[in-house]
């Protein structure tokens, strides 16, 4: 089994997203043949933005954290080799990243940690004991990132127990009111969790990427998806476009390779699963994973969708903002089941600026299209698209005023995603890390057949950030953590 971890043999990874793109730079820097296997026309996943009525649109990545020199990201990205062909513009440098929008009073998220705890400090000057032991914790743990301890060290991250409780809890333990709770309840949303679901280890870790730097591309095109992928490529790494995985051979228990919608089989000794856990289980042959652990992925909990809506507006009434602002309802304990994030910049068409609002939306909600595929659900569908729509362009006239020259550019829902990246359900974050479920997904980081892997956020948690590590830490688990530190670390260092 050792000697099958330091050797992998041929490689092919399922999906061309961030995670799978990650895994196959890494071991094509290492002199592995890799060929990626991606069922999309174009690798990028939800890095790669869209086009419509003449805009570019984003997908996923509406803004990444801790890419200033030195710092996680940039020290992961300057070891792939992407960064420099990523254009990026900096978020925070002369107000603040996001502001949180609520009935009664609003919150400014700056950058840097001592600037949030001044500003925590000044909105609430009767809770200065519970926010000094919120920022004693967030600094420990963003330490501890700033450092990429979870590479670096062969355990991982040395975290107690109490790590992985609902920061919600926590923050009742420590009597933090529930005004308090809200404006603390934003980051966890940006994993798909609630307070009250969401690990402290997990919450901080995606606080703190965010407070030591923020930034968003310079413009909406795919030009981060093209790095990846161009960098596979220039490294000898193969892609295979168009043709994703349809089922995975394997033989005694031992994966030998693929064979793919089109019919065509490739040989593998190891195959990195850069999609869905549950996407897996359906392509592999029956009888190979055991039933407890077929019944233990299908069981996953995922997050929910997004309803997302793109409109066009003339830049010169709504200017571009350099922070993004989410209209938050908290409920009567401060949690935040409602909100919504709002982005406006600058349109790639003269006059024009883009404003994307998104919320959170679960397929349920779109229930009678579920059969479906994208292009052909319909005029019912259109129109429950549209009014939904509107729901929005209400608020956000409420926080911008009025959107002069509005336009709808764009409207996606859950099915949207379903269809395109094939997330079951929808999901816009993949498998629900909650406190509740994280036993559950421990075993995706020992690979239930001989020669499989997962990778990206199915090891760690959603986002670049997360699915970055992820991937990076499952490399570690491939080759060995001997080999790792010689090469990779070296390189990280």
């Amino acid at each position: 089994m050792l000697k099958q971890i330091r050797e992998p043999g041929r490689i092919l990874i399922i999906g061309a997203g961030v995670g799978g793109l990650t895994a196959g730079i890494i071991l094509a820097k290492l002199g592995y043949p890799v060929t990626i296997a991606e069922k999309n026309i174009q690798a990028g996943g939800l890095m790669h933005n869209y086009r419509r009525r003449g805009f570019d649109c984003p997908v996923g990545v509406h803004y990444l954290g801790s890419l200033d020199s030195g710092q996680p990201l940039r020290r992961l990205w300057d070891y792939l080799g992407v960064t420099e062909k990523i254009p990026l513009e900096r978020m925070g440098t002369s107000g603040p990243i996001d502001r949180y929008v609520f009935d009664d009073f609003h919150f400014d998220l700056p950058e840097g940690v001592p600037a949030f705890e001044e500003n925590l400090m000044q909105a609430f000057p009767e809770e200065h004991t519970q926010i000094a032991s919120v920022m004693a914790e967030l600094t420990e743990v963003s330490g501890s990132f700033a450092r990429l301890d979870m590479l670096l060290s062969p355990e991982g991250v040395p975290v107690s127990v109490e790590s992985f409780s609902p920061m919600g809890e926590h923050l009742d333990r420590l009597g933090c009111s529930e005004r308090l709770k809200s404006v603390l309840g934003v980051p966890s949303m940006l994993i798909g969790l609630s307070l009250q679901e969401c690990p402290l280890f997990y919450y901080y870790l995606t606080l703190s990427s965010y407070l030591l730097s923020s930034w968003r591309l310079r413009d909406n095109s795919s030009r981060m998806a093209e790095a990846f992928a161009g960098r596979f490529r220039a490294l000898g790494g193969q892609l295979v476009l168009g043709d994703g995985v349809k089922r995975i051979l394997a033989e005694s228990g031992r994966i030998r390779g693929v064979r793919l919608q089109s019919g065509r089989e490739i040989d593998a000794d190891t195959i990195i699963a850069a999609v869905h856990p549950q996407a897996v289980t359906a392509m592999l042959p029956e009888g190979v994973l055991r039933p407890d652990q077929a019944e233990r992925i299908a069981r996953l909990e995922n997050t929910k969708g997004l309803f997302v809506v793109t409109l066009s507006v003339a830049d010169s009434v709504n200017e571009a903002l350099p922070y993004n602002i989410y209209r938050l309802h908290p409920e009567a304990d401060g949690s935040l089941a409602k909100g919504s994030f709002h982005q406006i910049r600058k349109g790639n068409q003269a006059g024009t600026n883009l404003l994307t609002m998104m919320a959170t939306s679960s397929i349920k909600e779109w229930q009678p299209w579920e059969q479906t595929v994208s292009g052909r659900r319909g005029g019912d569908y259109k129109c429950e698209k549209r009014n939904r729509a509107e729901a929005f362009i209400t608020e956000a006239t409420a926080l911008f005023g009025p959107l002069k020259g509005k336009g709808i550019v764009d409207i996606y829902t859950p099915l949207t995603i379903r269809d395109w990246v094939g997330s079951p359900g929808g999901s816009a974050y993949g498998i629900r890390r909650s406190s509740s479920q994280l036993m559950r997904t421990a075993f995706l980081n020992r690979p239930a057949v001989k020669g499989l892997f997962f990778a990206g956020q199915n090891i760690l948690a959603p986002g670049i950030m997360g699915t970055t590590l992820g991937s990076f830490q499952v490399i570690k688990r491939i080759i060995g953590q001997e080999h790792f530190g010689r090469t990779v670390l070296e390189g990280l260092r």
